[in-house]
């Protein structure tokens, strides 16, 4: 088998179109982790993925009959739009059936590269069966995603020129990483290193809520998940391949599950150390990486990530930057039960020390007691979270750690508030302050004993000043003293007690 794909992506035409990938450093993941850390960049392509090059090798081996009637393919995403540059390059009719859901974006890129469109279905397992059935009708030519090896001969390819670079970087490859849905990358990728080198590790890497191939490992033979997660879309299979897996499972030394949390962090630090924004399956194998090198404790050796893809949703990078932080363990979610009395916010931020503050959310609730979302940027990780929750409760504070919990992390966090109908004497401000260390505890400080504070939302934005909007408890004979306070303190503010967004979402009165 290996000589035979060895042959195949040897002979493999993929460079009528694609261009052999860099091979780069990656300084700071290499520091982090304690390794060389070299990416393959993919998303350097034309279409900004790898799959152009099985998409090419495939449709330039097809026979002149074959190529006079054209070919056909099911895909929504970066296999659409690599069959539609190949045929247009050979000059060929490419019909790319598109679920009627697919964003019109992705539509117009495939008719922009010479693709036919056809909208068919409301999912890809609809368009996949008209595709199969225009086969069968029109006799145009399938080419399939990743279960043909033509198409895994192609993208074998990216393994090739990686152990090639490797020789010219004078680095002596220990282990490559591979992002895994239908798995023509991986075996195409296994095939070409394993001929060359057996000692190298091929790991492949999968989101934990789309496994189809470690799961097919597991019992031996290919199943069928019953549903897959669809944040990395790109690898979003419910079955591997018949002949990947055929392939793949004997030449592959592991598999490596990772989170949407962690899927997010890898993003960010591709971008940090290539100003990079891959796609979520596009930074999937740099997310495996790092897990990897936690669990098996590997140190000072060279390993290899494919970015395979950047064709990234503009509004999903808001999401990627969210829960980055909690990929790495470098931020804490909690909610915290204090006591609801003047002076409870001081106390309860004394007790989280200089820690910068992300995100403090409160509504006031009666019944003496107030429950706080709060969100704390963390330098020790998974250990320095638990101490600090050991801490809090050691004073005496109900604490429930919220970073496994999607709901918390996905809604609750912004659905903290609402209205307090009878509150008395509440009075809005929105404050601007200097974004630095302890510049909210200063804030709590300055306010927090004086009057009751019943409402109270705070976000760490990246930005140069940090915002806050407060609800305090001022009676009507104190507000001229709370505007001097306010004054002494110097930070920007306004009074929103007159919002017609307070009034409708978040007053005291009934609506």
């Amino acid at each position: 088998m290996l000589e035979h794909y060895r042959a195949r992506i040897e002979n493999a035409r993929v460079y009528d179109v694609a261009a052999v990938s860099a091979l780069e450093d990656a300084p700071k993941l290499s520091q982090r982790t304690g390794n060389r850390v070299l990416l393959k960049r993919e998303d350097q392509q034309s279409v900004y993925s790898f799959k152009l090059r099985g998409a090419y090798n495939k449709i330039v081996k097809l026979s002149a009959d074959q190529r006079a009637r054209g070919v056909v393919t099911a895909s929504a995403g970066n296999h659409a739009q690599g069959v539609a540059l190949a045929a247009r390059q050979l000059g060929i009719a490419a019909h790319i059936v598109m679920p009627r859901t697919t964003p019109a974006l992705k539509v117009e890129t495939v008719r922009a590269l010479g693709g036919k469109a056809i909208l068919h279905g409301d999912a890809y397992d609809d368009a996949r069966e008209h595709a199969e059935q225009l086969v069968r009708e029109k006799g145009w030519t399938m080419v399939h995603p990743y279960d043909d090896p033509e198409v895994i001969a192609g993208q074998g390819t990216i393994g090739r020129e990686l152990l090639q670079q490797c020789g010219s970087l004078d680095a002596t490859l220990h282990a490559v990483f591979v992002p895994v849905g239908g798995g023509g990358l991986l075996a195409g990728v296994a095939a070409a290193i394993k001929a060359v080198n057996p000692k190298i590790k091929v790991i492949a890497v999968e989101p934990d809520d789309s496994n189809c191939f470690a799961a097919a490992l597991a019992a031996g033979r290919r199943v069928v998940l019953p549903q897959v997660g669809l944040f990395a879309d790109g690898v979003a299979v419910r079955q591997i391949g018949e002949e990947t897996f055929r392939v793949a499972r004997h030449l592959v030394d592991g598999t490596v599950l990772v989170s949407v949390d962690e899927i997010c962090a890898a993003t960010r630090d591709v971008f940090y150390d290539r100003r990079a924004l891959p796609e979520p399956a596009g930074a999937l194998a740099v997310a495996g990486l790092k897990r990897w090198v936690h669990e098996h404790g590997v140190a000072g050796k060279t390993l290899a990530a494919i970015i395979s893809g950047a064709n990234v949703n503009f509004d999903r990078l808001r999401h990627i930057a969210e829960r980055a932080e909690l990929g790495d363990d470098a931020e804490a979610l909690l909610a915290v039960t204090l006591p609801e009395k003047p002076g409870a916010y001081r106390a309860f931020v004394r007790h989280l020390g200089r820690r910068p503050v992300t995100e403090f959310n409160y509504r006031y609730a009666a019944g003496g007691k107030a429950h706080v979302f709060v969100g704390l940027r963390l330098a020790g990780g998974h250990e320095e979270s638990g101490a600090l929750i050991a801490n809090l409760r050691e004073h005496g504070y109900a604490v429930l750690d919220m970073r496994g919990d999607e709901m918390a992390k996905d809604h609750v966090r912004f659905m903290v508030g609402g209205r307090a109908p009878g509150l008395a004497n509440e009075r809005l401000f929105r404050f601007e302050f200097p974004e630095r260390p302890g510049a909210l505890a200063d804030f709590l400080q300055a306010i927090g004993g004086r009057w009751n504070i019943s409402l109270f939302h705070y976000r760490n934005h990246g930005a140069a000043n940090g915002r806050v909007l407060c609800g305090l408890q001022i009676p009507k004979r104190e507000w001229v003293e709370a505007r001097r306070a306010f004054d002494e303190l110097g930070y920007e503010y306004a009074e929103e007690t007159d919002n017609p967004a307070y009034q409708l979402f978040l007053g005291t009165a009934d609506a």
